[in-house]
């Protein structure tokens, strides 16, 4: 037992109200990194009606991720769903658990590595209209590229046109209304605008699209081996049923929004830390000469690469592709002691916890090299957590890092990306943490 037991988290030390609401809205996250410094393991924070409550104590960040029945995802999913609907990112008990069971074979590794060739074949491609002193915004490249990769990957489409490409065109379309919205209602503007519009005609061309894919695929019996016709076939061990129209329209929009932004924005904060740190970039080098000795990458040499792993994850230990999580308490409960109210959000920071000092050394500075010898296990859960953990833990982590690590070994072979002197790249963090106004670069050859 402790000696602040039964105490209110209301009794700790925290932001006053107003001073919260202004510096979370200029910056989230220096305002969540700055009260983790000054007020400790526990925060209370107050903005407008919602009391919120940051953790940084790993065992507490570990308490609220593995128990998903007492915390489950906070009321902020609400705008997500609009897009996302009931997917496995937003739904919760029961349901959740289905959709996860239903969905877990298709992301076993053997078939994970099946879609590693499509990733390189489809960077070779883009690596065909690249030329040597071409200026380019290196984070729209990897968008392009990992969309065509997982449109795929889940329709066995590209998106030149067709089904795929109206797909491709919604998405894009949501996930910028996304960054606006998000912005809009920090600043407490909850007006109607005509980005808003575009959203919802996005959402009924997404709709229309993909339903009618998959009830051409029921009607002709044809499922594929996609990942769609995976999800169509897959039946639940219990009853035998399979999932309906809109289930399979949920999980297929979570799979593209998930699919794609993660690695997207990994590759460009990466590429980004490779421009400013050269030293690092050719030690990248030497390992792909050794070891890919110019061919391109398949998924044996992956262990053979251990740097490059390295680098991506040092990359998104500085720019974790989703900066916090939240979870909202079910009912009173207690943390570290402290009594927790029914309906309080807690706040978990993969930002925060990243660049904590009590657990990597000079936390600011971009050095692969940390995780070598399983550093990973060294640290407790909770300190690095980039795919979130627990029951919930992203359940495409694995296609994540493989695909990330592929692009990252295919591109670098052939050009070496120097950043464009004296840009601005500024961090946007919303659904993902985006580079605000993309990141410049020049394409040198190898």
């Amino acid at each position: 037992m402790t000696s602040n037991q039964g105490q209110s988290i209301l009794s700790l030390s925290g932001p006053d109200a107003a001073t919260a609401i202004e510096e979370y809205g200029q910056d989230p996250l220096a305002f969540m990194t700055g009260c983790a410094r000054k007020y400790g393991e526990i925060v209370p924070i107050q903005l407008e009606n919602d009391l919120f409550c940051l953790l940084t104590n790993p065992e507490h960040i570990t308490q609220v991720l593995r128990d998903r029945q007492l915390f489950v995802k906070a009321e902020d999913m609400e705008l997500l769903k609009t897009l996302l609907g009931n997917g496995l990112l937003t739904s919760e008990g029961s349901f959740w658990q289905r959709q996860r069971r239903l969905a877990q074979p298709i992301f076993h590794q053997r078939r994970i590595n099946g879609y590693g060739e499509t990733m390189v074949e489809y960077t070779q491609r883009m690596l065909e209209n690249w030329k040597a002193e071409d200026t380019l915004d290196i984070h729209q490249e990897m968008m392009h590229l990992t969309l065509n990769i997982v449109m795929k990957t889940i329709f066995n489409q590209d998106i030149a046109g067709g089904d795929a490409g109206n797909v491709a065109q919604a998405v894009e379309e949501a996930m910028n209304w996304f960054v606006e919205k998000t912005n809009s209602l920090l600043a407490g503007d909850e007006t109607k605008t005509p980005a808003d519009k575009r959203y919802e005609d996005a959402i009924v061309l997404l709709d229309e699209t993909v339903y009618a894919m998959i009830e051409h695929r029921r009607e002709t019996g044809e499922y594929g081996n996609d990942l769609l016709g995976m999800l169509m076939k897959v039946e639940d061990a219990d009853d035998g049923s399979r999932m309906t129209n809109r289930q399979l329209r949920d999980e297929v929009a979570t799979l593209i929004v998930a699919g794609h932004e993660t690695t997207a924005n990994t590759l460009s904060w990466a590429w980004m830390l490779l421009g400013e740190n050269p030293d690092i970039r050719a030690k990248l080098d030497e390992e792909l000469k050794a070891v890919l000795q110019g061919n391109a990458p398949t998924i044996e040499d992956l262990q053979r690469l251990p740097y490059t792993t390295m680098v991506i994850k040092e990359a998104l230990r500085l720019y974790p592709t989703v900066t916090d999580l939240s979870r909202q308490a079910t009912e009173d409960c207690e943390i570290g002691g402290y009594s927790i109210p029914k309906g309080t959000t807690l706040n978990i920071s993969q930002w925060v916890m990243h660049h904590d000092s009590r657990y990597f050394t000079n936390p600011e500075v971009f050095n692969p090299e940390r995780w070598a010898n399983d550093f990973e296990k060294t640290l407790p859960r909770g300190v690095y957590f980039p795919f979130g953990d627990g029951p919930r833990v992203c359940i495409g982590k694995s296609f994540a890092m493989m695909e990330a690590v592929l692009l990252l070994a295919t591109i670098a072979q052939s050009f070496h990306l120097e950043l464009v002197p004296n840009q601005v790249i500024e961090k946007q963090p919303s659904v993902t943490l985006r580079p605000k106004t993309g990141i410049q670069v020049v394409l040198k050859s190898v």
